[in-house]
């Protein structure tokens, strides 16, 4: 995964990178299209370094998960992390200092620009902005920061629905280097919101939030267990975390004797969040399943909430997740391609961005699973993705 210092130097090779995205298919046409509307909305920020701005490569996805360009697509936004909520897309310009753009997604999946904010709100400066994200409603926007001070932040922001304005209700530092730089997941309640990372083995951390009646979104002490390591592992360290729709999370733990980080490959444990926000895990090495992917980059939940995603340098793999019960195997890789990003819609489509160039889309279900027609897409130098799901 990327480390802090690492997306600092990212953030700023984009915001010099050139991007003008071609996206093809590499197989498939028109005919592989089923009937009926749309849906989800996929976008795709690309940069092919050809010192050009990024731009966002939209598209409508079918029943069968084919693709077709949104209209109007590639649209003209040098952006990096994006999150939707319905009506917007908000998205993180890569300018110096980065600001929050909203874009306004038309009926046909078309973005326009509406309005921009500035990512400096407390005034501690803004360096980098790696991830955005929504609460579940969709009312509030969190920017996770590298302030001027190399801390590690998130800024909370209100939005308002009518005009895309966002105001700002406040910002909790995560901490010093290395603080908090991975995905932050509400679970079911909407309240408590978690991630988790360990930087090479040497600061690991669970980071717990709790979201207040105005919107913001606190820092909370969130106490949790460790799962039982097997004989001559010295201990845990969190590595992921995603929510299920419920109160369950899964958490990506590496054992390690630290500062030795490789003394077995990565498990999957479950935990549960209490009404008060702390975690409890019965997960142990015994019932923890392990994963083909040494170097991961991101975990994802299905809808749904009985698969869990986890991709990679080494590709990407499916469980079955059980809710407070152990997850278990289902696939092995399903391309050993690196993947970097994943989302799901909510028709069993799941989409993947590759640094190899190329976008996959593929129907996955607890008992099925089929690669789309068209997948993989080819993508000049995709960045970032977000999924706008059309369907409930």
């Amino acid at each position: 995964m990327f480390k802090p210092f690492t997306i600092l130097c990212l953030v700023a090779a984009l915001s010099a990178a050139s991007v003008s995205a071609q996206v093809s298919p590499s197989t498939g046409s028109q005919s592989n299209l089923s009937s009926g509307g749309p849906v989800a909305y996929v976008y795709v920020a690309s940069s092919p370094g050809n010192g050009e701005p990024n731009v966002i490569v939209g598209y409508s996805a079918t029943s069968n998960g084919a693709l077709t360009p949104i209209p109007g697509s590639p649209f003209q936004q040098n952006v990096g992390s994006m999150a939707v909520n319905g009506k917007y897309l908000m998205a993180v310009n890569n300018s110096t200092p980065p600001n929050i753009d909203t874009l306004q997604i038309g009926s046909n999946g078309a973005l326009t620009f509406v309005t921009s904010t500035s990512c400096d709100q407390a005034g501690n400066g803004c360096l980098a902005v790696f991830n955005v994200f929504f609460d579940h409603t969709g009312s509030d926007v969190y920017v996770m920061e590298v302030d001027g001070n190399d801390n590690d932040d998130t800024e909370s922001f209100a939005l308002d629905k009518a005009s895309g304005a966002l105001n700002y209700l406040g910002n909790t530092v995560t901490g010093t280097f290395p603080g908090d730089y991975t995905g932050t997941f509400f679970i079911g309640d909407n309240v408590y919101a978690y991630s988790a990372d360990q930087s090479a083995c040497m600061y690991p951390a669970i980071y717990g939030f709790q979201r207040e009646s105005s919107g913001f979104l606190n820092l909370i002490n969130t106490q949790f267990n460790v799962p039982k390591p097997p004989p001559g592992v010295h201990v845990y360290y969190p590595d992921l975390t995603v929510a299920d729709p419920n109160n369950n999370l899964a958490f990506l733990e590496q054992p390690t004797n630290a500062p030795d980080c490789a003394a077995g490959p990565l498990q999957i444990a479950v935990y549960t969040a209490d009404a008060n926000g702390n975690l409890h895990t019965n997960s142990t090495y015994k019932d923890m399943p392990p994963t083909l992917i040494k170097n991961p980059s991101d975990m994802k939940m299905s809808p749904s909430g009985q698969l869990l995603a986890v991709a990679g340098q080494e590709g990407l793999q499916v469980f079955h997740f059980n809710g407070a019960n152990p997850v278990t195997h289902y696939t092995g890789l399903l391309t050993k391609d690196p993947i970097t990003q994943m989302f799901w819609d909510n028709s069993n489509h799941l989409y993947a961005i590759s640094s190899a160039g190329k976008l996959y889309v593929g129907t996955v279900t607890p008992t099925k699973i089929a690669m789309a027609p068209g997948s993989p897409y080819a993508v000049t130098g995709p960045q970032d993705l977000i999924v706008q799901p059309l369907t409930h």
